[in-house]
């Protein structure tokens, strides 16, 4: 039997299973192959939008079949909500992850503060665009581009409306040269129309928010990798609601890099940042130069953070005990099958 020939393509979609591929430029359906799902251990282990793949040709060369995927250099986390244990990916492989936030009702910082945690964690490049800057009254927007300064230490931050189409173009600037990036923001965060607006027609649909919380419904519900005429590639994701850290300790000290550097002057290495003598945090926080609600939020996503570390731990250890409990019984086998071979 000759041997199957393999090619490497770039996944571009995936919607309950079911993935398309990008080969030389044609989009093809895909599916894993048997072998790959059954020596696959959880949900990580499987292509997600983003992922280069190696795959092989079939009936006649218009259908896929994914056989590995390859080293990942980035990787976009959350932890599954509900009673799922295992993270969820939602992009691979992105240069840049693009936080978007719209400047009416959608404007929230502690949710800015969360998916920052996940962004820097993904080892991509953060980036916030604040959308409907023309639903922004003009005497609240120096205020709220000085929240979110704040809460985004060093982070680039855009500031557009995508329907008039003003400031879009650092966006374009932001992807020039064929930058991979990840859209993640809520419903009504303004991601599709950008999206839209970037790719010069209507790709994605998009739907009216409410009016009462600004909210809009999942008009996106898969993961899709759309290419730019400028050459830069977008992965739009479906708007999140609901984000839980996920593997995110150093991600949280890039993230709060003001606290982080406040905390190496405290007295005690591990100082909690509440009550301890010689607390550099809540000096700070006495002094005016740190905001409560910003160290509440940091102390939060750190409890989420250890309660995960904590977690991973404890899964580890019943995964090890559990390993080591089936190689003891298939010892315990072997050396049964021994004796009865001898007779005894």
């Amino acid at each position: 039997m000759s041997e199957q020939k393999v090619f490497t393509a770039v996944v571009t979609a995936e919607q309950r299973g079911a993935y398309t591929v990008r080969l030389d430029g044609r989009e093809l359906p895909a599916a894993v192959a048997g072998k790959f799902m059954g020596e696959s251990a959880s949900r990580l282990d499987f292509p997600v939008v983003g992922d280069d793949v190696s795959v092989a040709l079939h009936d006649g060369g218009e259908k896929a079949v994914i056989h590995a995927v390859l080293p990942r250099r980035t990787m976009l986390l959350r932890k599954a909500i509900g009673t799922a244990k295992d993270a969820q990916p939602l992009a691979a492989n992105v240069g840049k992850v693009f936080i978007v936030m719209g400047l009416d009702g959608n404007y929230n910082i502690a949710r800015l503060e969360r998916l920052l945690v996940a962004a820097w964690d993904s080892g991509g490049v953060p980036v916030v665009a604040l959308t409907k800057k023309d639903l922004c009254p003009e005497a609240e927007l120096a205020d709220k581009l000085a929240a979110v300064a704040q809460a985004a230490p060093g982070v680039e931050v855009l500031c557009l409306s995508s329907v008039s189409g003003d400031g879009v173009g650092q966006v374009e600037a932001a992807l020039a040269g064929g930058v991979r990036c990840c859209f993640l923001g809520s419903s009504g965060a303004g991601k599709t129309t950008l999206l839209n607006r970037l790719l010069g027609r209507e790709a994605a649909p998009t739907a009216a928010v409410r009016e009462a919380d600004a909210r809009g419904r999942h008009t996106t519900t898969s993961r899709h990798l759309y290419f730019l005429p400028g050459g830069g590639q977008v992965i739009d994701t479906p708007g999140i609601r609901e984000f839980c850290v996920e593997y995110s300790a150093e991600g949280l000290d890039t993230s709060f890099s003001d606290i982080h550097a406040l905390a190496a002057g405290c007295r005690f290495k591990n100082c909690s940042h509440v009550s301890e003598p010689g607390c550099a945090v809540q000096a700070a926080l006495e002094a005016g130069t740190l905001s409560p609600a910003r160290l509440k939020s940091y102390q939060k996503l750190r409890r989420e953070t250890e309660r995960q570390e904590l977690g991973t731990d404890i899964k580890k250890r019943v995964l090890a005990k559990r390993k080591l409990k089936n190689f003891s019984k298939m010892v315990r086998d072997i050396s049964d099958d021994k004796r009865k071979l001898r007779g005894g």
